[in-house]
């Protein structure tokens, strides 16, 4: 059995579609959770629950944590390390395998490539919280109590995206013929990850007993752009014009009085002033797999 907590999302959706070629018994937990596969087994569980994550994951071999929470601090606060807990003793005691993805927010402003190397050093109370469950995770393999892995991936692009950044504020506004939108800085390059590389990445991770007990960016194009070649790129594909909008730090302040997701991501915000830059150089040549290009993955969000 592969259980996927947290099935709805960026991944859940393209991460089932991959495991069918491991396994014939997917099992996609959730508050709401609906089949992606015909043979799915659907399991209705809050994982911030203790009991109820202990019931998702019996019977499970290899589970994979692609859960999201409400981008709200005092949410993550409390519900990331209780989720993190719950997940590793359910899995200590199932005797499961686990991956678990994750971002980039605990290395905080980095000057140059972001690797599996790179130190955790969070520059905001969202990284800190990620840093602190990350390394939850990393105590508990070190000490051999688990066999677990970390996925970690750039801001997401791709298919059925509801929630990514490049997708609403460049595909969707220039598919209706508006001028696309831009963070802060559309000078310098930014790393994004195709979420169907992270999903059939992440199978691949679960279903190779080698690749266990570390960290592995996920699959992504180093040949990043920066925002400006993003929208003409994009512009390209749909054959409109490049029209572009930077958005200010004094904007994002007077929209986010009224949209709370805008005012939680303000301390997040360097990474689109500075270079963000991900490198998956270890996964590629372990795997001897290539990441999408920009242009084929955008043409096929698009």
């Amino acid at each position: 059995m592969q259980t996927i907590l947290g099935a709805g999302g960026a991944i859940g959706i393209p991460l089932a579609k991959e495991l069918v070629r491991y396994s014939d018994k997917i099992r996609l937990v959730g508050r709401n959770p609906k089949k992606i596969n015909p043979a799915d087994e659907l399991f209705i569980a809050d994982i911030s629950d203790y009991n109820q994550t202990m019931e998702a994951v019996k019977g499970s071999d290899i589970v994979y944590l692609v859960a999201g929470l409400k981008y709200d601090l005092k949410v993550w606060q409390v519900q990331w390390p209780a989720i993190m807990k719950n997940v590793i003793d359910a899995c200590k005691k199932q005797g499961a395998k686990l991956i678990f993805l994750d971002n980039v927010y605990m290395y905080g402003k980095v000057n140059g490539w972001m690797t599996e190397d790179t130190p955790f050093n969070p520059c905001s109370r969202k990284g800190e919280i990620r840093a602190q469950i990350a390394q939850m995770l990393i105590d508990e393999y070190l000490k051999k109590n688990l066999e677990a892995a970390i996925v970690r991936s750039a801001d997401f692009y791709g298919l059925a995206l509801r929630s990514s950044v490049f997708n609403i504020l460049v595909i969707d506004k220039l598919k209706k013929g508006q001028s696309a939108n831009w963070l802060l800085n559309d000078k310098v390059k930014h790393s994004f990850t195709y979420n169907i590389d992270a999903a059939r990445a992440s199978a691949l991770i679960g279903n190779t007993p080698s690749a266990f007990n570390q960290t592995w960016h996920l699959p992504s194009d180093k040949n990043a752009l920066i925002g400006a070649e993003y929208i003409k790129l994009t512009a390209e594909i749909l054959g409109s014009k490049p029209r572009l909008s930077v958005l200010k730090k004094w904007q994002l302040r007077l929209v986010g009085l009224f949209v709370s997701d805008i005012k939680e991501s303000m301390e997040m915000l360097y990474q689109s002033e500075f270079e963000y830059l991900f490198d998956s150089s270890k996964f590629e040549k372990y795997f001897n797999i290539k990441p999408t290009p920009f242009k084929e993955g955008i043409a096929a969000s698009v």
